[in-house]
């Protein structure tokens, strides 16, 4: 057996330990798609991906479900679970194995509301946490060991309306967001303009009142951010174009600022959707539909206020979600008229986006989820 010095094995070790997070960093990985179905698609997508070559493969397509909008993957990539955003209303729960992309539904129960829009996994794993848009209402399902999943534990109505009588006659939950705490439940209702806050109970589920907040009147508050590293939290906003920042403490949400989404001067139609931050916390980007932008901001470290830093179009229409890989290299946007995702290149240090020239043709794509 050979003998190595101190120092010569602490640079194999070191060499080593590079060359296998630049492996891992470069490797292929896999990511899946949530659609619309009402124009030919076959619901939930499931592909790879090439960082280095930037090529896409498709793996397989989940057994069909209506609509399979949103989803969220377990922490071990082996379940999956989706709305089906159907005016009945459900929840559908997929067995994943991540190594070959192929899927098996387990089972399907009620998410207690017409239009599910919004699944969230809590942190122990045991807890699905659902938004109905139409229901105006969220309900908390339980998640069994084998992956399955029962009838919901809870369902909280929500009550009132908003100054915009067309979009805010009622409550229309749009996404149900768990702080880092997973204790903090904040859920984003477009048609009260209020974050409505809850305290989860981890061995329960249960969900009891937490310090709610309202946002700008009229706003349409939709999806929601929180910082990595710092305590701030984003919301932006469907119905202005607008970002609502705020400091967050346990249980507590306060205002810092609100600054636009849209350039200076745009008088057009907008209507705000997804919102991300990258890892290392400097930026933030958010999907406008209609100006069919991502728009991008730095973020202040010790204050949380954003400065704008650009737009970049989005190279199709109306774009939903959107997701970050997890190199951080690149943004993957899910323009739903368009039918399309379109690659685009980060610039860590500038924050901005450029175009790789490489999409997915996808019907009505919604959502994009990296696996974990």
């Amino acid at each position: 057996m050979k003998k190595y010095s101190v120092l010569a094995m602490a640079a194999i070790l070191l060499f080593s330990g590079c060359t296998n997070s630049k492996t891992k960093m470069q490797s292929p990985y896999k990511f899946l798609v949530g659609t619309y179905t009402k124009k030919g698609s076959k619901g939930i997508y499931a592909y790879g991906f090439d960082p280095k070559t930037l090529e896409v493969t498709l793996l397989s397509t989940a057994p069909k479900i209506d609509d399979p909008s949103y989803l969220v993957i377990s922490a071990d990539n082996k379940h999956v679970y989706s709305v089906s955003e159907t005016e009945g209303g459900s929840v559908v729960a997929l067995d994943f194995d991540p190594e070959s992309g192929q899927f098996k539904t387990l089972k399907t129960v009620g998410s207690g509301g017409a239009h599910p829009c919004y699944i969230m996994l809590d942190k122990t794993g045991k807890w699905v946490l659902v938004g109905n848009y139409t229901g105006g209402n969220l309900s908390v399902i339980p998640v069994q060991p084998d992956g399955n999943i029962g009838d919901a534990v809870q369902t909280i109505q929500h009550t009132g309306k908003g100054p915009n009588a067309q979009r805010q006659e009622k409550p229309h939950v749009h996404s149900v967001n768990i702080a880092p705490n997973n204790k903090d439940v904040y859920v984003a209702d477009l048609g009260t303009d209020k974050l409505m806050a809850y305290r989860l109970d981890e061995k329960t589920g249960k969900l009891t009142e937490g310090n709610s907040v309202s946002v700008s009147a009229g706003s349409g508050p939709r999806h929601m951010a929180f910082h990595p590293k710092e305590p701030f939290a984003y919301v932006i906003q469907e119905l202005t174009g607008k970002i609502t920042a705020f400091k967050y403490t346990d249980n507590k949400l306060e205002t810092i600022e609100e600054v636009s989404t849209l350039p200076a001067g745009f008088t057009g139609n907008n209507s705000c959707a997804d919102i991300h931050i990258s890892d290392d916390g400097r930026f933030l980007y958010g999907s406008n539909r209609f100006h069919d932008t991502i728009v991008i901001f730095e973020i202040d470290s010790k204050t949380g206020k954003l400065t704008l830093v650009g737009h970049e179009p989005v190279l199709g229409k109306t774009p939903r979600n959107f997701a970050i890989d997890p190199t951080g290299k690149f943004v993957f946007v899910a323009n739903q008229d368009t039918d399309n995702i379109v690659i685009f290149r980060r610039d860590a240090k500038t924050g901005k986006l450029t175009p790789t020239g490489k999409e997915i043709s996808v019907s009505m794509p919604i959502c994009v989820k990296f696996l974990n």
